[in-house]
């Protein structure tokens, strides 16, 4: 394989020019549509009156944008904690499983199998009903944060233990060969390396993270979207603050993918020929 081939060239093969022109007709079928489905939608909103002035005046004021920055700010700052607790637990998980010892090997997968297959929702009741009638009591943000951050958990567990297993066997074998031990060798060769293969994967994770904050109305956490709600019974005027707020998660989700990729570029996220050490 060439040093030039990313890891997407490796994954997917190049589409031929049949197949380009396919995808350049489905393309402009996909535009049409959604032209005519956002035509209709706009429509509907003209007749059912939800274009008037004091449905939307309210945002050419400032207060009402600092206000939704409040609740975005803390709508980030519970996402990105969630996401650090995620990674911290995700890496624990993953050494667990590439254990050769059976007992933390399937301690491991059990906790990776639970935490991808609860829904997130109901692990923030648990954190909401449950641990109180046990005497445990934390605030609002821990509330959301943590159950965002278990769900997520297993999933990233996953994308490392896939990034090592991407990592050439020639490397570990090369450590080993010069004297490294195992651990040594993980933490100075493989994991280095698996680290630039599941960049991407982290950053989409993240945005699967900030969507699960959105759960935080269940426990009266003052994100966005409660927020939303303040203005929504204040002008009574759901269908534009709702729009609105789609709007930036929108664009918070297509600044997280530029980012992915612009540190994938960075980090030279290209496979290039094995090298012996």
């Amino acid at each position: 394989m060439s040093g030039g081939t990313s890891i997407r060239d490796r994954l997917y093969e190049q589409p031929g020019p049949r197949t380009r022109r396919r995808v350049a007709a489905f393309t402009v079928v996909a535009l049409i549509g959604l032209g005519i489905l956002i035509y209709l939608i706009v429509r509907q909103f003209a007749e059912q009156g939800q274009l008037e002035v004091r449905y939307w005046d309210f945002f050419l004021k400032w207060s009402t944008w600092r206000f939704l920055l409040t609740g975005l700010l803390s709508t980030l700052r519970a996402a990105l904690t969630a996401a650090v607790i995620a990674i911290a637990l995700g890496f624990v998980m993953m050494r667990g499983k590439l254990q050769r010892n059976p007992v933390p090997r399937w301690i491991a997968v059990a906790a990776i199998e639970f935490t991808r297959g609860v829904p997130t929702l109901l692990l923030i009741y648990f954190f909401f009903l449950v641990l109180p009638r046990m005497g445990v009591n934390i605030g609002a943000f821990w509330r959301i944060t943590l159950p965002c951050a278990i769900s997520a958990s297993g999933i990233i567990a996953e994308a490392f233990r896939a990034g090592v297993n991407a990592v050439p066997k020639g490397q570990t074998e090369a450590a080993l060969s010069l004297g490294m031990s195992p651990l040594l060798t993980f933490y100075r060769v493989v994991f280095p390396q698996a680290i630039r293969f599941v960049i991407p994967s982290l950053i989409a994770e993240l945005v699967i993270v900030l969507k699960d904050t959105t759960f935080a109305y269940v426990v009266s956490y003052a994100d966005l979207m409660q927020k939303a709600k303040v203005l929504i019974t204040s002008h009574d005027s759901l269908v534009s603050v709702y729009l609105v707020v789609a709007v930036i998660y929108i664009l918070i989700n297509y600044a997280l993918n530029k980012l992915s990729d612009r540190m994938a570029r960075r980090m030279n996220r290209t496979v290039a020929p094995a090298k012996v050490l």
